[in-house]
């Protein structure tokens, strides 16, 4: 069995890796942190987690969590990046769930996050972690960086787009909805639900720390500089994230047949991205609690604005989920394992 640690258990991605990582066929959870509630069992404060879990929380200690085959930060950012330094130094596997280490410029890591960098020259060493385009590095990382929820939906989408200089990489956009858990488990008025409820805003217009994930990411995948325009937007659902995608072609002669065809081969072996048949919508309820992306393109009025659809479980593709598929990676288990239940309905 793989000996599995999570620091900062008590967020909503930290119980989305109990729930997940409880049936993993592989995984036993020997550590859970948090300074908080540490000596409170974890089925005392995730009463869903009563009969399947017995442990407690306890405080962060590097030298215990050198004990596990693998360990988890959920995490807000600053956290990961003042303890990885001593954990890499004692040979851990680590899957970074926070912002820590997705951004390899510290300086740019510092602009949109408002403080120095801990160990900037550790971000080199970090492993951007999107399976689908990055599993070959993932299987020989020691540091993982689980990418964020936008930055999944969007890079998956536009991914194929990219790989075959289809599109015009100056003039993207992205235009994506979010649960409010997206915003974490901490209380903040924006939150709450007479605040939330029957209500849908943009937010981040001007700049959201996603953003920089999400284009440097799309400039490894194209190998060229990209220029996104992306906007996010809060809807009144605990969970779920969809994203409207919109390229435009460099090549009005390619039909939307032979874009689908090069969607569905270029995914053919991904177990957890599903091109959708042309004309469909995919609902985010359709990704409700499983780890996958559902993806649709569409060619509005056969002009030369492609749209590409894109749904997931911001908590579990978007975070947990894929978090665990990364683990399952590096540790050479089946990428599947543990991942494999179906959306909830209704």
């Amino acid at each position: 069995m793989v000996k599995v640690g999570i620091v900062g258990g008590t967020g909503y991605t930290g119980v989305e890796l109990l729930r997940m990582l409880i049936t993993h066929p592989q995984a036993e959870i020997v550590a859970i942190t948090s300074r908080a509630e540490a000596g409170l069992r974890v089925d005392e404060l995730y009463p869903s987690l009563r009969g399947h879990l017995d442990i407690r929380f306890s405080h962060p200690d590097p030298k215990v969590l050198s004990q596990c085959d693998v360990v988890f930060f959920a995490t807000p950012h600053n956290v990961a990046m003042n303890m990885m330094p001593e954990l890499l130094a004692l040979d851990t596997r680590v899957v970074d769930l926070s912002a820590d280490f997705r951004i390899r410029d510290h300086q740019l890591w510092s602009q949109w996050y408002g403080e120095p960098h801990a160990c900037p020259d550790l971000l080199a060493e970090a492993v951007y972690g999107l399976p689908e385009f990055n599993r070959a590095a993932i299987k020989e990382a020691q540091l993982v960086a689980c990418p964020g929820c936008y930055p999944t939906s969007v890079q998956l989408g536009l991914l194929p787009l990219l790989e075959n200089n289809l599109v015009d990489e100056e003039r993207l956009i992205a235009n994506a909805v979010s649960g409010v858990s997206g915003a974490g488990r901490q209380a903040k008025i924006d939150n709450l639900f007479a605040e939330v409820g029957d209500s849908f805003k943009a937010y981040g217009v001007q700049g959201h720390r996603h953003l920089p994930e999400i284009e440097q990411g799309l400039r490894d995948i194209g190998g060229r500089e990209v220029n996104l325009t992306f906007i996010p937007h809060l809807v009144p659902m605990v969970r779920g994230m969809h994203s409207t995608l919109y390229a435009e072609l460099t090549d009005s002669a390619v039909a939307l047949d032979e874009i689908q065809h090069l969607f569905e081969q270029r995914y053919a072996q991904e177990p957890f991205v599903d091109v959708m048949p042309l004309g469909s919508h995919p609902q985010t309820r359709s990704v409700r609690g499983a780890n996958f992306c559902r993806l649709a393109i569409h060619r509005p009025q056969n002009r030369d604005t492609l749209v590409v659809l894109s749904v997931i479980d911001n908590l579990v593709k978007g975070a947990s989920g894929q978090a665990i598929q990364n683990m399952n990676i590096m540790l050479g288990l089946e990428e599947t394992a543990g991942l494999e239940t179906v959306a909830l309905m209704p």
